[in-house]
């Protein structure tokens, strides 16, 4: 894949025939990508991103800003990605970030229109991530919350698959609706607990999360046998 990237500025395997921009280029070598970066994005798995943080560590440039694509709470800890980046990193909370939103890559890579949400304790920060990652075609926002911003992109893949299940199960909308809508206010009761804001779960940052994930994830994970995923409409014709 690096060597595809090098040569063709293509991803196939992710991203089909999308031609990426000439600035971006890929590596092997960790120490080379890391020498000199005042901004590090991680976006590995869930559950390696701690023992990978430690063979890092030393190459991460004492003053950089990391950034967190990752969904997910570690097994054993219930650590959320910030918190195991602040452990292992030993970095204050003012320089870590959080982007997370209703995004899919492929759609990105085509330019097309995209909002998203740079979660960061200090708000010059999240600003500074914000205009580094803006396009024409990709508008960031920022917060402060970054406890509901994780704790929103994780469960609302709980969620998905329990509407995934009704979609298999050949339920109905009124079902799926009232499965999405109660696992919202479970979602804002678990965020406040863990020190979120309400005002996260209520604006676009969760209602754009779930709206544009859940139906896609319920089509992916269960579907009626005999059924193709672009027989799943993403919502009711009856809503129209």
């Amino acid at each position: 894949m690096v060597e595809q990237i090098k040569s063709t500025h293509r991803n196939v395997q992710y991203l089909k025939d999308t031609v990426l921009p000439p600035s971006i280029t890929a590596s092997t070598d960790v120490s080379e990508v890391l020498a000199g970066a005042d901004l590090v994005v991680l976006a590995v798995p869930a559950q390696s991103l701690r023992l990978q943080l430690r063979e890092w560590k030393p190459l991460i440039a004492a003053d950089a800003m990391v950034v967190s694509l990752m969904k997910g709470l570690e097994l054993g800890t219930d650590s959320r990605m910030s918190e195991v980046i602040s452990d292992e990193l030993g970095i204050p909370k003012d320089r870590i970030a959080v982007v997370s939103g209703p995004n899919l890559a492929m759609e990105i890579a085509r330019e097309e229109p995209t909002a998203s949400v740079v979660a960061c304790s200090d708000a010059a920060a999240a600003g500074w991530v914000a205009r580094t990652c803006t396009a024409p075609y990709f508008r960031p926002y920022t917060t402060a919350d970054v406890v509901g911003v994780e704790i929103g992109g994780i469960v609302k893949n709980v969620i998905a698959l329990a509407v995934g299940i009704c979609e298999g199960k050949q339920m109905g909308d009124n079902t799926k609706a009232s499965v999405i809508t109660r696992g919202l206010a479970e979602t804002s009761r678990l965020a406040l607990a863990l020190g979120g804001e309400a005002r996260t779960m209520a604006g676009w940052r969760a209602w754009g999360i779930w709206w544009r994930h859940v139906p896609r994830l319920c089509r992916e994970t269960i579907r009626p046998a005999g059924c193709s995923a672009r027989d799943l409409p993403l919502s009711s014709w009856r809503s129209r």
